[in-house]
């Protein structure tokens, strides 16, 4: 018979020295961008955030503040470069500079015509770069300089969303290595974060559940933990890999998808 001496176990919070610092959020009233917000209000940031829907921008700022949380709402379309540079600048302005960025704002277009293409491209794509250029400027004076992009592990390996949302997430993956290498001597670090299947109250995947029960079940399988992950879950990649605990991280794309993904990252 073998005897195991059990050892007690501690716990300990990570600090994450946040505290204080400015992040801009994309698409940061739903799903993982509202996740997203919420975690780094939890760490203390100081986060300003958009979406194109003005109630739920003011409903999602409301909500926050009576948490105790400094979050400012911002309702615009991330597709207007003119709008999206004016609300980076005066963000910037207001809180004396931007430590950290977060591209999260997707079209969600998968069908393969052209109105999708233009959406995913736009928003997506230029809706990462516009922010990008517009906030790196503002990093100058920063101990932090993160820039995170989302993209998605249907742009890492082909499946049935491989069309223009597929496309444009590998360039996201692209994009955003080639900014590591870039502004690495200004101390800027670019990363990107791929969520796999991701479960959302009032989401695609709960969408699919209701009305497309069969993609929703080819879905579930492929996960081998037999569930799929919660917007908490993502977000809580994006803060560490946003933090100056991962300073060392730079150019790299963090999948998380529970093991779904088969192909091997060299």
């Amino acid at each position: 018979m073998a005897y195991y001496r059990l050892r007690r176990v501690e716990t300990y919070a990570m600090d994450l020295f946040l505290a204080g610092k400015t992040v801009i959020v994309t698409g940061g009233t739903k799903g993982i961008g509202r996740a997203i917000v919420d975690a780094f209000a939890d760490e203390g940031a100081i986060v300003a955030f958009c979406a194109r829907n003005a109630a739920e921008v003011a409903q999602a700022e409301t909500d926050l503040r009576d948490k105790g949380a400094q979050a400012f709402g911002t309702a615009l379309d991330v597709a207007d470069p003119g709008a999206l540079r004016s609300w980076v600048d005066t963000t910037a302005k207001a809180r004396g500079g931007i430590d950290m960025v977060v591209a999260n704002a997707s079209a969600l277009a998968v069908a393969d015509d052209d109105a999708s293409w233009a959406a995913c491209f736009q928003v997506d794509l230029m809706g990462t770069v516009n922010l990008c250029r517009a906030a790196v400027p503002h990093m100058e004076n920063s101990t932090v300089k993160s820039l995170v992009a989302l993209s998605s592990v249907s742009g890492r390996e082909a499946s049935f969303s491989s069309g223009p949302y597929g496309s444009v997430k590998s360039a996201i993956i692209s994009y955003m290595a080639g900014l590591a290498l870039s502004l690495a001597n200004k101390g800027i670090r670019a990363n990107t974060v791929s969520p796999g299947h991701t479960y959302i109250e009032g989401g695609t995947w709960q969408e699919h559940e209701r009305d497309n029960p069969e993609l929703f079940s080819h879905a579930m399988a492929l996960n081998p933990t037999g569930r799929m992950g919660k917007a908490e879950e993502v977000a809580a990649g994006v803060v560490f890999l946003s933090s100056p605990r991962a300073s060392r991280i730079s150019g790299t794309n963090l999948v998380i998808d529970g093991a779904m993904t088969r192909g091997i990252q060299f």
